[in-house]
């Protein structure tokens, strides 16, 4: 039985085994690629993981093997918005010409079996746990069978997560949302309350800081005209019925209102008109939707980087061109969405470390705009 399993094979399947339910990384599918593992995790220090098992007779030929991984890897941070991305290269099968010393920007190791782990304290820092998880008690078949049926049950959780995610979902509170909004428009143009309706809760500095708190939410549910009303309510389809499904109906929720008040604070401290739309609040889900996305984004890099930024930049830019628009909610709402979803986090993929830092942060910016807004001196 042990015959079955050659030693490169035996040493590769343990070191997928670690890295891919020990460590959460997922295999990445290059065209073109032979006799080479790809492996990443944004969240680990290493970012991409090689497993290297074709023969490599000398230096030569691993320059030209460090010159194609830096090609690669510099498409996958443009891919996933990586500035930096520290990649290790593991080598089973090196000849006596080949040497490790130019690693070109990249941690490489030669392993002929586990424990040339030892020779390598990187390794141990970074993983201090693998010479004890490399360790079997299997041998031959019965570590193929082993090692298939852990990878193939993990692999089986991670994609139930993602389908739990991205499994598209109703849309009930942006529905419910676009509801409200149109209701309170038309209800207020056809028993003549719309002169009232915005003068009683339109987001204004100045009432706002005699005590009508109230409507630095208010505001994000009226509306300059019909025009206004029609360009929100689609966006806020579009947006929110995706950000409703990631997020989930709470957390949704929360990014929406809270998006609208930062929106509405930030229009009073240097807007000096009144202002009204949902337009805030729709921005603060696009903030939510770039938070999202950049945690996602081996799903999503494609998405973010020829949807998401682009629209955002465009909506931003018409803002600055155009006149009777506040871009100044636009900004906030961008900022205040992506700090409370930072805070609220990312199913499967925020740590209670980033989302502690982002309650401090959100609370802080939003203490610092109640103050800019409302309580400092005029």
């Amino acid at each position: 039985m042990e015959e079955s399993l050659s030693r490169k094979d035996r040493i590769i399947m343990k070191l997928l085994h670690y890295f891919i339910t020990e460590r959460n990384y997922n295999p990445i599918l290059l065209q073109g690629i032979d006799n080479e593992i790809w492996l990443e995790n944004m969240d680990d220090q290493y970012k991409i993981i090689r497993i290297v098992s074709n023969h490599i007779h000398n230096d030569e030929q691993l320059n030209f093997d460090f010159f194609k991984t830096n090609r690669i890897v510099r498409k996958i941070k443009k891919k996933t918005f990586s500035f930096k991305m520290n990649v290790l290269t593991i080598y089973t099968d090196l000849g006596d010409n080949a040497h490790l010393d130019n690693t070109k920007n990249m941690d490489c190791v030669y392993l002929y079996d586990e424990q040339d782990l030892t020779n390598y304290s990187f390794i141990d820092r970074v993983f201090p746990d693998i010479n004890n998880k490399l360790e079997f008690s299997e041998q031959g078949l019965q570590l193929f069978i082993k090692i298939t049926n852990d990878i193939n049950s993990k692999n089986k959780t991670e994609a139930e997560k993602a389908e739990e995610v991205f499994k598209r979902k109703k849309p009930i509170l942006t529905t419910i949302l676009i509801v409200i909004n149109m209701l309170i428009f038309f209800g207020s143009v056809i028993f003549g309350l719309y002169d009232d309706s915005i003068q009683n809760f339109a987001v204004y500095g100045p009432f706002i800081r005699n005590g009508d708190y109230y409507r630095l939410l208010t505001g994000a549910f009226l509306h300059g005209d019909i025009f206004h009303l029609l360009f929100n309510c689609y966006a806020l389809y579009i947006i929110g019925s995706q950000m409703e499904s990631f997020l989930g109906k709470g957390k949704y929720l929360i990014v929406y209102l809270f998006s609208a008040v930062i929106a509405s604070l930030t229009s009073i401290t240097f807007n000096q008109g009144a202002s009204v739309g949902a337009s805030g609040a729709i921005f603060g889900l696009l903030g939510s939707m770039l938070y999202f996305g950049y945690h996602y984004r081996v799903y999503l890099g494609n998405v973010l980087k020829s949807q998401i930024i682009p629209l955002i930049l465009l909506n931003l830019l018409i803002g600055f061109l155009g006149s009777g628009i506040d871009n100044f909610a636009h900004i906030g709402g961008l900022i205040g969405g992506t700090l409370i979803t930072v805070a609220l986090g990312v199913k499967y993929k925020s740590t209670t470390f980033e989302k502690v830092n982002g309650w401090i942060v959100t609370i802080l910016f939003t203490g610092f705009m109640i103050y800019m807004g409302i309580f400092m001196p005029r």
